[in-house]
């Protein structure tokens, strides 16, 4: 079910582009196949939590986006599914909301130009400030830990590269300069480097680069495909999604690329915990799209979703105790919320719409 699947998206969010494609919304047909992505929505690094929460994250925030008013729209809610809030109000296509390290601002995706490009608005929905402005597509985006600074993929050199601009849409660079793609940016926790990968070499492997685009390095550098890169909150190891065993897998390796190890087969997506040991990914392995966890050692392996429907996207809480979620377990796509040990599942959205690609508010107020 997975391998059908993750071929009709460009990266990121495996469930987003389908849900989208399936309901008639547009999306633009990008110019080179690219490789399969099971990764939780909109994708900035986790941060290791420094200070343990106080209260519980029930009192957080969740961003995601959704169909409900007849087109994707993102909207916000509390973390037990009240006080929802539509902060996007057009008829164009608004996706894949990621928050700012501090909260104030969110970005996202939106084709209201006529392209996809990359906007910024406050948390209310007021202040929406486009900040790439050309013809290509620009997606995708990645805050940096201190929040200065936006990572995010561009298609403006006739080939996909990874730029980044200031927080305001001032500074525009291109970190990556050659004839391949590279893909999907992702900052270390230290805001020092910044892993993605590429084909540069001829298949699918993980890159690092200085945070200012020297200093390119390929880590996994073997014949099978990796991809989706992900730090450890510490920054020590980058876990990654491998075919290296014939089918997809889990890896983790040091953050130099050595001492690379398999961690699990037949799953997708890794997304470590906020302290870093354990890590939640999607398998089929029972016949369905399940959530996984695991302890970083590989021990531990469970089956936090099991039941008959697909699961996707799992995005943990700020203080590790809860995981939101994409389920199909009610007929449309929707967003719930279980604790860390898959109890407790509940779902947040509740409508006959799709809601997807939940991003919690990045620490808990």
């Amino acid at each position: 079910m997975i391998k059908n699947r993750i071929w009709l998206i460009t990266s990121l969010i495996v469930v987003i582009t389908i849900a989208m494609v399936a309901c008639g919304v547009p999306v633009v047909t990008l110019p080179t196949p690219l490789p399969p992505t099971m990764v939780p929505s909109a994708v900035p690094t986790i941060l290791p939590t420094t200070t343990p929460a106080i209260i519980s994250c029930l009192q957080n925030k969740i961003a995601f986006f959704s169909n409900r008013d007849g087109n994707y729209e993102i909207y916000v809610m509390n973390a037990d599914g009240t006080g929802v809030q539509r902060l996007t109000k057009n008829s164009a296509v608004d996706w894949a909301p990621a928050w700012s390290p501090d909260g104030s601002r969110i970005v996202f995706g939106s084709n209201r130009d006529g392209n996809f490009e990359i906007y910024s608005m406050n948390t209310d929905g007021t202040g929406v400030k486009r900040l790439t402005d050309n013809l290509a597509i620009d997606e995708l985006p990645a805050w940096s830990p201190d929040g200065s600074k936006i990572a995010y993929r561009s298609h403006r050199d006739g080939n996909y590269e990874i730029y980044v601009m200031n927080a305001d849409g001032t500074g525009k660079h291109r970190l990556t300069k050659n004839s391949a793609n590279d893909l999907y940016p992702v900052w270390s926790p230290d805001g020092s480097r910044i892993a993605f990968y590429s084909d540069r070499d001829g298949n699918w492997e993980i890159y690092e680069m200085n945070a200012d685009g020297t200093g390119v390095k390929n880590l996994t550098n073997n014949l099978a495909d990796d991809w989706l890169p992900a730090w450890s909150p510490d920054g020590s190891r980058i876990a990654f999604q491998s075919y290296g065993d014939g089918n997809n897998g889990i890896y983790v390796m040091n953050a130099n690329g050595t001492g690379a190890q398999n961690l699990t087969n037949e799953g997708v997506g890794p997304a470590w915990s906020p302290d870093g040991t354990k890590i939640a990914f999607l398998s089929d392995r029972n016949g369905n799209d399940e959530i996984y966890s695991m302890n970083a050692d590989r021990t531990g392996v469970q089956n936090l979703t099991n039941n008959s429907a697909h699961d996707y996207d799992p995005t943990w809480s700020p203080d590790g105790s809860m995981i939101a979620f994409e389920s199909s377990r009610d007929g449309k796509l929707e967003v719930y919320v279980m604790n860390a040990d898959g109890t407790g599942a509940r779902n947040l959205t509740n409508n006959s719409a799709d809601d997807m690609g939940p991003a919690w508010l990045p620490a808990c107020k």
